[in-house]
């Protein structure tokens, strides 16, 4: 039985992030990941994630996101590549939509910089949508999007020049705490760690039983299409953008138009809709996407930016989304095991702008038992209250 001073079970996004903070520490770690890194079968594929301060969903995120922000330009500097690309962001919404209001309030309780575009269709960054005379439209400037497989790879890839061992298509079957610590069978092996983080994805309801009713898996649909003229959506012309609107629930969101040779494929417009989707087994996606769900999709788009509406389909694919009740993560260790066994799952389709800071608190967590970054309103208890 091989021994190791922390086992990540899941070596994903976070999973990944986690290894390479353990390991530049100084610990012995041990990744555990059923597919490749990266993959599509789960949450962090897709050529791109966009990445803000201005957080309307909870105000106790903007902290997490500072640190984070620091962390990813960190990893750009140690790894000479870039995988932060600071296009902005445009919001539209009517000004009474949670999303306005909440970006509002994010930026003045601290400080980050919004510009109001006020004469919206005159507005350079406006001219490719068609906003409703009702709608706000709001630019934050420091936003911008990261590269997920360019990012998870190169915490892999650190976190093994560090001296981490990260085994992939190694599937984990079952783990249980023993009196000297955790112990991990998989379908090739067993091994042994005085911790164990649990980063599993969409498979966490699997790894953490005490969990699984807690969590629902939905299946969610991602588009890129080939506009008339691309040039006109260019990350120098054109930014990330999200669309709210009181006719339907979520957000939509998008990206500008990415090319094969800077970013690999698909090359093309992405947008998708925030919004929870159908419920799926994680074993059993239907990786199949019909010409409806695709057309829906378009239509929703196209109301906002007209040059959708004539674009050429280029691809469809399927993400993950592992949703909490609350749509806020959970980042704890889990109950009766002594600080022994740190979680990290229930992300809700937007967490991956945090991963940089994620992998740092997992880590803490994990061999501190504490972290100084503030995480109390994602701890377990909060789902205990009456």
């Amino acid at each position: 039985m091989k021994n190791y001073d922390v086992i990540v079970i899941g070596v994903g996004s976070m999973g990944a992030a986690a290894c390479y903070w353990l390991s530049k520490r100084g610990h012995h770690v041990l990744g555990l990941e059923q597919f490749d890194i990266p993959h599509e079968q789960g949450s962090h594929a897709g050529q791109s994630r966009i990445i803000r301060k201005a957080y309307f969903e909870h105000l106790d995120y903007v902290p997490l996101l500072h640190r984070a922000y620091e962390n990813w330009k960190q990893l750009e500097k140690e790894t000479g590549t870039q995988h932060f690309f600071k296009t902005g962001l445009l919001y539209h919404g009517p000004s009474t939509h949670a999303m306005i209001k909440g970006v509002r309030e994010a930026a003045l309780k601290n400080n980050i910089r919004l510009d109001n575009l006020k004469d919206q269709q005159k507005e350079p960054k406006n001219f490719q949508f068609n906003i409703p005379q009702n709608f706000e439209s709001i630019f934050e400037p420091d936003a911008g999007f990261i590269r997920p497989e360019k990012a998870v790879t190169l915490y892999k890839e650190e976190a093994i020049k560090a001296g981490a061992e990260i085994h992939t298509k190694e599937t984990v079957l079952a783990w249980k705490k023993e009196n000297d610590g955790i112990k991990v069978t998989t379908d090739k092996s067993t091994y042994h760690a005085s911790k164990l983080i649990i980063t599993a994805g969409a498979w966490a309801g699997k790894m953490i039983p005490q969990l699984k009713s807690s969590l629902k898996i939905t299946r969610q649909l991602i588009v890129w299409v080939k506009p008339k003229d691309e040039k006109l959506f260019a990350p120098d012309r054109f930014p990330c953008w999200m669309v709210a609107d009181d006719k339907k629930e979520g957000v939509l969101y998008g990206f500008p138009y990415l090319t094969k040779e800077e970013f690999g494929e698909p090359e093309g417009l992405k947008f998708a809709w925030h919004h929870p989707a159908e419920e799926t087994n994680p074993d059993h996606v239907n990786r199949i996407i019909s010409k409806e769900e695709i057309e829906k999709l378009i239509q929703q788009v196209a109301e906002y930016i007209p040059a959708v509406a004539e674009a050429d389909i280029v691809a469809a694919k399927t993400c993950l989304y592992t949703n909490t009740a609350d749509e806020d993560f959970i980042i704890d260790h889990l109950p009766g095991y002594d600080n022994d066994i740190t979680i990290a799952c229930g992300f809700s389709g937007h967490g991956f702008k945090f991963v940089s800071v994620v992998g740092e608190i997992l880590a803490d967590l994990a061999i501190k038992g504490k972290t100084s970054q503030p995480i109390d309103f994602l701890r377990l208890r909060r789902f205990q209250k009456s």
